[in-house]
C-alpha cells in the first residue's frame, strides 16, 4: 500500500488515507476479474501513467481474498459442528441455509457463498436445513449428481427436492416447540409465509435472526464487493432512464401504490441504465432502490463504486445514499407513504417486516419492472443480433478446431473451455462469460449443470459425445448456446436420441401460437418425440435472457411448471430440449429465440406470434438421422444451416469458412 501511495504522490496526486485506500482496494479485489481498467477509476481518475497502472494492479492482487474452500471434506465436519454449537447457544433447534443473497440473485458475490462454505455444494440452486441430529441438502434434478460428488454424504442427506419439497420435510421432521432460525435478508416474503406454515403444522415456529451465525464462523469471509458502476448507453438500451422511471411510476399509480422497493440489482440496472461488476457473469451493481410514484429514486449503494461517469449519468432524479440508510428510509416510507409494492418472490422478508413495523400497507405483488424489461427495445434486439453474429463466429472457429483436436485426444474439458473463452474474448464488445462454461465429455455431459474441475477434468477422445453449453456478455447483448458434438463415431442410440431432441427443438423454433399463450402451453412440443420412446428431460425447455444482463431472466419461461406469464413480442427465451443418460452421455441443443409477430393467414380470428432464431452456429449433422425427420423438419435444418453459412461465413478465415461450408451442407 505504501508503494501505491508513493506512486500516486510522484504522479502529482494528493496522497489518500492509507486505511481508506486499503479498504476500497479490498472491496475491489473481492469482485470478479474484469476485462478492462474501469475499476481503477474508483481509485485514480485518468490519465494514469503506466507505472501507476502497474502499482494499482499489484495492490489489488495483494489484497485478493483467499479462495473459497467449500465445506465438503476435509472442512465439512468442523463447520457443521461449529454451526450446531452456535444454534445450541442461541436456543435454536435448527437453521435454514439457502443458496441466496439479499437480492435473490443467481450469481452471488464471494461473501454470500454461505451454502458452499458450509456444505461443499457449489451449484447455483440449493437449500440446507441443519438440525441438532440431522442435516439435509435439497437440490433439484439438475444437481443430484453434482451434489452427490461434492458433499460429504456421511454428514448430509442429499434430498431430491422434486420428490421431497423442503416444506414437506420440515413438516414431517420438526417437533413441537422447535425454534428454527432464519436470516430474514436471505428469504423472500412469500417464501417465509410458506415456510412458517409448514413449521406450524408440527407445532414448530420460525425465528428471524439478527445476525447470520455462519458469518461469525467464516473467519476469512471476503468483504462486500466494490465493482465499478458505469453508464449503459442509450444507444444499446433504446430508452432513457428518465423514460423508464416515468413508465414504472405510472404503473405504481395504476395499482394505487406510492412507492416500490427494488431489491433485484438487474431491475435497478435496467431502470437506471447502469451496469456494474460485483458478481460473476452478470454486470450487476449490488444495491437497493426505492422508486416513488413521482418517478424519483432513492438509490442505496456504496458511493465508492460510482465512477465519475456514473455520478454524472444518474442525474437529479436519483439520490444516492449509503446502504446502511435503507432501514431508516423504510421507516420514513412506512410512516408517510400509503401502499408500498414489494415483489413477493424477490423482496427480502427483512424489508417487508421493517415496512410493516413502521406502519406501511405492504402490497405483495409482481415486480413491476420485470415485464417491461423482458420486452426488448428495437435497439436491444439489434444489439443482440449483432452480438450473436460475433458470438457465432467465435463458436464456429471453436467447432472447426475441436473437430480436428477432438479425435486426436489432445484436449480436455478444461483446455477446450479455455480455448473457446480466448476466441470469444477476441470479439468486439466482449465483457466476459455469461455463466461458467459447461464442458462435458462422455458421461460428464449427462450432468446437466456440470462444472469441470481439476479432479473431474476428462480428456476429449474418440467415440464419445461432447456437450458444450456456453455464453458471453457483450455490451450489446447476452448469448447462451449449447451444441452436442460427435467425437469419432456416434452410436445408433446416440443418433436416435439426438434426432429426437432436434425434433423437439424444431417444434419450438417453428411454433405459431396466439397472443396470450404461455411458455407452459408450448413446453410439450419439445418433449413429444422423446415421450414416444418413454424418455424425457428434467429441466425446463427455455428461460428468459437479458440484454447485457442476466443470462437467466424472468418472468417468461418455457417449462412444465405452471406460469401465467404470456409470451410477448420482444421477449428472448432459450430453446434447449435435451436428453441425459446417466454415466454415459448427455445431449442438448440450445438456441436463443425472440418472440415476434407472425402474419396471420386470411380469415384468421387471432393475432399470432412465433419465434425468430437468434443463435447462429452449425448443428452436428453426424448426429442427425434424416430418416427420423419429416420433410418440413429437414427443410428447417437446411434453411437454418444456409443462414448460418451466409451470416457467419464472411466473418471467418478461409480454412474455417471451408469447414463451415461442409458442416452446413444440406441433409441427404
Amino acid at each position: 500500500m505504501t508503494a501505491l501511495i508513493d506512486r500516486m504522490a510522484r504522479d502529482g496526486r494528493t496522497p489518500p488515507d492509507a486505511k481508506a485506500l486499503r479498504t476500497l482496494l479490498a472491496g475491489i479485489a473481492a469482485t470478479p476479474p474484469g476485462v478492462d481498467h474501469a475499476w481503477m477509476d474508483l481509485v485514480a481518475v485518468p490519465p494514469r501513467s503506466p507505472a501507476l497502472v502497474a502499482a494499482l494492479a499489484d495492490a489489488r492482487a495483494a489484497l485478493a481474498p483467499p479462495a473459497l474452500h467449500p465445506g465438503g471434506p476435509p472442512h465439512g465436519a468442523d463447520r457443521l459442528a461449529g454451526l450446531r454449537r452456535a444454534l445450541d447457544e442461541a436456543g435454536l433447534a435448527g437453521v435454514l441455509v439457502p443458496r441466496a443473497d439479499a437480492h435473490q440473485g443467481e450469481f452471488v458475490a464471494a461473501n454470500a457463498e454461505r451454502l458452499a462454505w458450509l456444505t461443499g455444494f457449489t451449484g447455483s440452486a440449493g437449500f440446507a436445513v441443519v438440525l441438532a441430529d440431522r442435516a439435509a441438502l435439497f437440490v433439484d434434478g439438475r444437481y443430484t449428481l453434482q451434489a452427490a460428488a461434492e458433499v460429504d454424504t456421511g454428514l448430509w442427506e442429499v434430498v431430491p427436492i422434486g420428490q421431497t419439497p423442503v416444506n414437506d420435510w420440515l413438516a414431517q421432521t420438526l417437533r413441537r416447540d422447535d425454534r428454527i432460525g432464519y436470516d430474514p435478508w436471505l428469504h423472500t416474503a412469500a417464501e417465509i409465509d410458506r415456510r412458517a406454515a409448514a413449521c406450524k403444522r408440527p407445532g414448530a415456529r420460525l425465528v428471524p435472526l439478527h445476525a447470520n451465525p455462519i458469518d461469525a464462523l467464516w473467519r476469512d469471509r471476503p468483504p462486500a464487493p466494490l465493482g465499478p458502476v458505469v453508464p449503459h448507453p442509450e444507444t444499446y438500451a433504446g430508452r432513457s432512464a428518465d423514460d423508464k422511471r416515468t413508465q414504472i411510476a405510472g404503473l405504481l399509480r395504476e395499482q394505487g401504490c406510492t412507492a416500490t422497493v427494488i431489491t433485484d440489482p438487474a431491475a435497478v440496472a435496467w431502470l437506471l441504465n447502469i451496469r456494474g461488476a460485483d458478481v460473476p457473469y452478470t454486470p450487476l451493481a449490488l444495491g437497493f432502490a426505492i422508486l416513488h410514484d413521482s418517478g424519483s429514486v432513492d438509490l442505496f449503494m456504496d458511493s465508492r463504486k460510482l465512477t465519475p461517469a456514473a455520478r454524472a449519468h444518474l442525474g437529479r432524479g436519483v439520490t444516492v445514499q449509503a446502504p446502511a440508510q435503507l432501514g431508516g428510509a423504510l421507516e420514513t416510507l412506512g410512516a408517510h407513504a400509503g401502499r408500498v409494492l414489494l415483489d413477493r418472490d424477490g423482496c427480502a422478508q427483512w424489508i417487508r417486516q421493517r415496512l410493516a413495523d413502521a406502519g406501511a400497507t405492504v402490497q405483495l405483488g409482481s415486480d413491476p419492472i420485470a415485464l417491461p424489461r423482458a420486452r426488448k427495445t428495437l435497439a436491444e434486439l439489434e444489439g443482440t443480433r449483432a452480438a450473436h453474429r460475433r458470438d457465432g463466429a467465435a463458436l464456429t472457429r471453436f467447432l472447426c478446431w475441436i473437430d480436428r483436436e477432438g479425435p486426436a485426444g489432445t484436449q480436455t474439458e478444461r483446455s477446450a473451455a479455455a480455448h473457446l473463452h480466448t476466441l470469444r474474448a477476441e470479439g468486439d464488445h466482449f465483457r466476459g462469460l455469461s455463466f461458467e462454461t459447461i464442458s462435458g465429455a462422455g458421461p460428464n455431459g449427462a450432468i446437466v449443470h456440470y462444472h469441470v474441475s481439476a479432479e473431474t477434468d476428462r480428456r476429449i477422445a474418440p467415440d464419445m459425445l461432447y456437450l458444450l453449453d456456453s455464453g458471453a456478455q457483450y455490451r450489446d447483448g447476452t448469448t447462451d448456446v449449447t451444441r452436442t458434438l460427435a467425437i469419432g463415431t456416434p452410436s445408433p442410440d446416440q443418433i436416435r436420441r439426438f434426432t429426437q431432441v432436434l425434433k423437439g427443438h424444431i417444434a419450438i423454433a417453428t411454433a405459431v401460437f396466439p397472443r396470450g399463450t404461455t411458455g407452459t402451453q408450448l413446453d410439450t412440443l419439445a418433449r413429444t418425440a422423446l415421450w414416444a420412446d418413454g424418455v424425457d428431460f428434467e429441466h425446463g425447455t427455455g428461460h428468459g435472457v437479458g440484454s447485457y444482463l442476466g443470462v437467466h431472466e424472468g418472468p417468461q419461461r418455457l417449462s412444465k411448471r405452471p406460469s401465467d406469464v404470456a409470451l410477448h413480442p420482444g421477449m428472448i427465451v432459450s430453446n434447449e430440449p435435451g436428453y441425459y443418460k446417466a454415466g454415459a452421455f448427455g445431449i442438448r441443443i440450445e438456441n436463443l429465440v425472440v418472440v415476434t409477430p407472425v402474419e396471420a393467414p386470411q380469415g384468421a380470428e387471432l393475432a399470432l406470434l412465433g419465434f425468430e432464431t437468434l443463435t447462429l452456429a452449425p448443428i452436428d449433422r453426424r448426429l442427425i438421422d434424416p430418416g427420423l425427420l419429416t420433410a418440413d423438419e429437414r427443410a428447417w435444418v437446411d434453411a437454418y444451416h444456409a443462414r448460418v453459412a451466409a451470416e457467419i461465413g464472411p466473418l471467418l478465415d478461409d480454412a474455417t469458412r471451408d469447414w463451415l461450408a461442409a458442416a452446413t451442407r444440406p441433409l441427404a
